[in-house]
């Protein structure tokens, strides 16, 4: 008897939405208690919080107010533990951290129906993702992101992911998070380098996608590097819309091609983080990593003098320092090794997205290592100077 494949499709509806507010655990905030409530009403819902220990050495009080909050909730919020971690680059390289929030999950009795709240910077979020994914296969995630980068990139997508094997973001799961919500009261404690760091992904998307935003980004450079947040809060929020528009609308949520238009400079952002052992923040790498790739692409004619100079520029007077950390030629050499752990990392073709004008995606499939590295030397000479 021969039998015939049994074929069967099925699509998956996500809904996932981000939020903007301003302290979220005072007592007449009444966001966090809805947005529980609405998932689950006349239950109390288990709640595992999650802490960057740099927001709670800036904000001591905020675990008190959590458990207040809480407890002044208490027909639908039901607290049980915050764990505090480390923040920063290197908890994603902890097999510790992922053990601790997992041990967390499981002590607490974390089901599929209760939440993970994890409260910090990218990282943070990224790794306490990771383990939530990989718990129960999957428990339920709020993000609440506390820095800039975090606010307008890295906590709006969906993906989750720890370091392995001396490669960033080799482990790694597609999870949408329940919820993101976005508190502006934390972006005021944070050191001028967070400040300005997450700023490049706002860059980032406006080259690939829209001129007008990039444009604004420059008319604004000096205020947003002063910390003038109404200007600021717009980035956020536009670069967020145009981030998670990408993923829901653009085809590809879970990355199953090879073109990553969101990775526009991240090849080499990636591989100078690993090169300064994580000392870039993610977001200084990807400036530098835009830097170069704008470098390179007015070298092979896609863009002109002027217009990369109007960008280096723009990136300058945000506060950002463009120089990359490779001088010598085995630093050159080791540098360009994350073109090819960038292909490897996203499988098939190699694909490195360019642009060809402002707002003007445009992606290549291979890479002059000539012209890269006149790329370097140029971006290298020219702020050596200054």
């Amino acid at each position: 008897m021969q039998f015939q494949p049994i074929k069967q499709s099925f699509k998956v509806q996500y809904d996932y939405q981000l939020y903007f507010t301003s302290g979220l655990f005072t007592l007449d905030n009444p966001l966090f208690s809805k947005l529980i409530s609405d998932y689950k009403e006349f239950e109390p819902v288990k709640l595992l919080f999650v802490l960057d220990d740099g927001v709670k050495n800036h904000h001591p009080k905020l675990i008190h107010q959590i458990e207040s909050y809480c407890n002044s909730n208490k027909d639908n919020l039901k607290y049980t533990d915050t764990i505090v971690l480390q923040g920063g680059e290197q908890v994603k390289n902890s097999d510790s951290a992922i053990e601790s929030v997992l041990k967390g999950i499981n002590e607490n009795k974390i089901c599929r129906h209760s939440f993970v709240v994890v409260i910090g910077g990218g990282a943070v979020i990224d790794m306490v993702g990771y383990a939530a994914a990989i718990a129960h296969r999957g428990v339920k995630l709020i993000r609440i992101p506390t820095t800039v980068l975090s606010q307008n990139d890295s906590a709006v997508g969906v993906k989750n992911s720890v370091n392995a094997f001396k490669k960033k973001n080799f482990l790694g799961t597609f999870a949408p998070p329940y919820a993101i919500i976005n508190d502006s009261n934390f972006l005021e404690t944070l050191e001028q380098r967070d400040w300005i760091s997450g700023i490049s992904e706002a860059i980032k998307v406006a080259l690939i996608k829209d001129e007008d935003f990039f444009q604004y980004i420059a008319n604004h450079a000096s205020a947003l590097k002063n910390r003038e947040m109404e200007p600021m809060q717009y980035v956020i929020y536009k670069c967020a819309e145009m981030h998670m528009h990408h993923i829901a609308q653009g085809g590809d949520p879970f990355e199953s091609g090879s073109s990553r238009p969101l990775d526009f400079g991240h090849w080499a952002a990636h591989k100078m983080e690993f090169m300064t052992n994580y000392e870039l923040r993610h977001g200084e790498a990807v400036a530098k990593g835009i830097a170069l790739d704008v470098t390179y692409a007015q070298l092979i004619g896609l863009i002109t003098e002027s217009d990369l100079q109007h960008i280096l520029n723009v990136m300058v007077e945000i506060g950002f320092d463009l120089s990359l950390p490779v001088n010598t030629s085995s630093e050159i050499e080791t540098l360009m090794n994350g073109i090819e752990e960038f292909r490897e990392h996203l499988g098939g073709q190699l694909t490195i997205t360019l642009i060809s004008g402002l707002g003007v995606k445009h992606d290549v499939h291979t890479i002059d290592m000539k012209l890269m590295t006149e790329a370097i030397g140029k971006l290298n000479h020219q702020f050596a100077l200054n």
